[in-house]
């Protein structure tokens, strides 16, 4: 283990919960972040409507 000393200093019971709370928080942070920030998220989450997407328009026949 790399940081093995560590647990000298800290005890494992308080520590790895305190780690995985952390990267609870960071990424609840950056969800939060992301969808306060951006326009697409929200819609994406809310299953926004679907935009049509027009062909486009074919030459007539004869001419180029």
């Amino acid at each position: 283990m790399i940081y093995g000393k560590m647990w000298c200093v800290v005890k494992p019971s308080v520590g790895i919960p305190l780690f995985i709370a952390a990267v609870a928080i960071a990424s609840f942070s950056v969800h939060v972040a992301l969808t306060l920030n951006t326009t697409w998220v929200k819609g994406f989450l809310n299953g926004g409507q679907k935009a049509a997407v027009a062909a486009p328009a074919e030459a007539p026949p004869g001419k180029k």
